[in-house]
């Protein structure tokens, strides 16, 4: 890891602003694409190409793509996945493993039920908040590194919870074993109404657009890989999309009252996910940071993925010695983390100075891991510094809002001259008359 001392050169490695490398592109992936298409495309191209196909050839592209990039069955019929494998799935499920499930289920949905707004109408002012579900949305599950069962929990339960009519899982088939056993499952558990086997862009363009067996969405959800990314910011106009997901990256924020295992088992569980991975460690204490460092290094070497958490460590990883907690938090607002973990003797008190995080875990009996798995909230949050601007998953994303005016009469007349005034000042008469129509008396018309 990187580490630097002081608040000035903590700034320096932490502003990332909202730098983007999408659209960077290595000899692998031209490779990849050369193999694919016959031509060397940068990884947009090739999503732009894989979406005007999909677009074009409707299902017979998908299994084009589902069979080159996926390894799927030349043999696969069709694209949907009987919903009895999904019942049968989670019967076969090992019992701890099917209660863990249950469990997961439950906290989420009572989370997200918590969250749920409500229509309001204040008849006084005459005026209020109308809020309906989408009709149906498309979950996507990643499949390349691993299977993802939490992923499908924590995108399709606060869509059920919020309402929405018809979800719609998508996620990758394993060559001729079809998707995960474990994500199948987890669709059952969380109630989804579809599932298609297809993976990466072209899923993505099949929700988008529809095709003969796959219906059109109206929000796309989920994270996934670079391709998926880049191809849910060129669909958006067509369909809604949650948000464009990044690599995983989490801040913790330590003093010297903070357990240096702990921290080091912290930022391991993030680096392990991803080499792009971002580990980032603050803290007001030097002798504190040099244990974190020392357990770092003693848990790496018994950690199944120390290839992939060490890379991470080397290419994000970040240590910033600071002189305060308020510098601290004030360089993880700067950093606009996916995961904010306040590890301090009295976090309550950091709490209030928190103004950009996907997520907070405040104190040592709340680490992020809680929140990926059974915690409740929506473990699909903002990253690569959209946390200023945007939020976690949730319910609010599945609802749409419309504006209600309910004015009486006795409003209407109160406040029909300032609007009137104000259209006249912008120079549009009819919408000045359409208000003053309304206070004259209607004249009495006799019966022919």
């Amino acid at each position: 890891m990187r580490v630097v001392h002081g608040y000035d050169q903590g700034r320096e490695v932490l502003d990332r602003g909202l730098r983007r490398d999408w659209d960077d592109v290595t000899p692998a992936m031209l490779d990849d694409s050369q193999r694919i298409f016959g031509e060397r495309l940068t990884p947009r191209e090739a999503v732009a190409r894989i979406l005007s196909d999909v677009r074009d050839g409707g299902d017979d592209a998908l299994r084009r793509y589902s069979r080159l990039l996926d390894g799927a069955s030349s043999s696969q019929k069709s694209l949907e996945v009987p919903k009895e494998a999904w019942k049968q799935a989670y019967r076969e499920l090992p019992a701890a493993l099917k209660r863990s499930l249950d469990t997961v289920t439950r906290r989420v949905r009572a989370f997200h039920q918590a969250c749920m707004p409500r229509t309001w109408v204040d008849f006084a002012k005459g005026f209020g908040e109308l809020f309906t579900p989408l009709e149906r949305v498309g979950v996507y599950a990643p499949g390349g590194r691993a299977a993802y069962p939490s992923t499908v929990l924590m995108t399709a339960v606060p869509a059920r919870v919020a309402g929405v009519e018809e979800i719609i899982l998508v996620t990758p088939s394993r060559g001729d074993e079809g998707p995960s056993r474990t994500v199948l499952a987890a669709a059952h558990a969380a109630g989804v109404d579809r599932v298609f086997q297809i993976g990466g862009a072209q899923a993505i363009a099949a929700l988008a657009y529809g095709t003969e067996e796959v219906p059109k969405v109206d929000m796309v959800c989920g994270p996934g890989n670079l391709f998926v990314t880049l191809a849910k910011q060129m669909v958006y106009g067509h369909v809604a999309v949650d948000g464009l997901f990044g690599p995983t990256e989490t801040v913790v924020v330590a003093d010297d009252a903070a357990n240096p295992s702990l921290c080091a088992a912290d930022l391991i569980a993030q680096a392990e996910h991803d080499p792009l991975a971002s580990p980032v460690f603050i803290t007001t204490s030097e002798p504190l940071w040099r244990r974190v460092e020392q357990d770092i290094e003693r848990q790496l070497a018994r950690l199944p993925k120390r290839e992939v958490a060490a890379q991470a460590f080397d290419h994000g990883g970040v240590a910033v010695i600071v002189d305060q907690l308020e510098e601290a938090v004030s360089l993880a607002n700067l950093f606009a983390p996916e995961h904010l973990c306040l590890m301090v003797a009295e976090p309550w008190k950091l709490l209030g100075k928190v103004r950009h995080a996907g997520g907070v875990f405040v104190g040592e009996h709340s680490p992020e891991v809680m929140g990926d798995y059974v915690a409740g909230p929506s473990h699909v949050m903002p990253t690569g510094g959209t946390a200023r601007f945007s939020s976690p998953l949730g319910v609010h994303q599945f609802l749409k809002v419309s504006s209600l005016v309910t004015l009486s009469k006795e409003t209407f007349d109160c406040l029909a001259p300032d609007g009137a005034a104000l259209a006249r000042a912008e120079g549009l008469e009819g919408h000045a008359r359409a208000m003053t129509a309304r206070g004259k008396r209607p004249r009495k018309r006799g019966v022919a």
